[in-house]
């Protein structure tokens, strides 16, 4: 989620991904893949960079996530029997 500014100045937190477009009007209205549009304080610019920086912490947190590697099973030699040198 990304914080952004009502015009009023009251914030709240969207998730980025549902944004389809943002234009500058020149006050910035953000349409949501659902068709609703709203109107925020920030610039489009502004917008932009906040998105960026979110995605990138998310792949940062991802790339600090441990995940186990599953021991490699055993090999057996088994012997071949029959010719000799």
């Amino acid at each position: 989620m990304i914080m952004l500014s009502r015009l009023n100045g009251l914030p709240f937190a969207l998730n980025p991904d549902l944004v389809e477009r943002a234009e500058a009007t020149p006050d910035t209205v953000l349409t949501l893949c659902d068709g609703s549009k709203m109107v925020i304080a920030e610039s489009v610019e502004e917008l932009v960079a906040r998105v960026r920086d979110y995605r990138v912490s998310i792949l940062a947190l991802a790339d600090q996530v441990a995940v186990p590697t599953p021991p490699a099973p055993a090999l057996h030699v088994v012997p071949l029997h029959g010719r000799q040198a």
